[in-house]
């Protein structure tokens, strides 16, 4: 039986956004809400996958390692809610590479691995390369939207994940 699923964005979802990039367990401030949304939606069946691109290895400013620990640190806090994270290390800078969004393959090898019915699941996005790739699969869409009025082609906006996933549960 094909399982439903809730893509996450990671940085500005999941965690507070920063500029120069979240590689410090120390700077991987946990947004409010965040771990009761992700329950709502693990109580109701969803597997919840991280998409997230992670340039600044390609940029050299961190390395594998510090995003393992970020994740790890994130599980010991939710009470390992995340089923798994996928995450491209690539920068158009350096490197071009399918994996980054906007491109889909990170979602595509999530569909493949855990046999995802992409009609019954979600992508909860705060950019629009986050949407992207989503509309791309036919995957419905929500923009956490950070300035009001953001031009967006993401079926619904909500202010936080968990309006998100009470938008998630009302619509299944």
């Amino acid at each position: 039986m094909k399982k439903k699923c809730v893509f996450l964005d990671r940085d500005g979802v999941i965690n507070v956004d920063n500029v120069n990039y979240t590689y410090k367990v120390e700077e991987f401030k946990i947004i409010d809400g965040v771990i009761p949304a992700l329950k709502m939606l693990k109580d109701a069946g969803y597997l919840l996958i991280i998409i997230t691109n992670q340039s600044g290895i390609a940029k050299g400013i961190y390395q594998h390692e510090d995003v393992y620990k970020c994740h790890d640190y994130f599980d010991r806090e939710s009470g390992n809610l995340i089923d798994e994270y996928f995450y491209s290390p690539y920068h158009q800078s350096t490197s071009e590479s399918l994996s980054r969004k906007p491109d889909s393959l990170m979602f595509e090898k999530a569909i493949a691995k855990y046999d995802i019915d992409i009609t019954q699941s979600w992508m909860v996005g705060d950019r629009e390369r986050d949407i992207t790739p989503a509309n791309k699969l036919n995957i419905p869409t929500i923009l956490i939207e950070e300035v009001p009025g953001t031009e967006t082609k993401a079926k619904y906006k909500v202010d936080s994940l968990f309006e998100a996933a009470e938008l998630i549960l009302k619509k299944a």
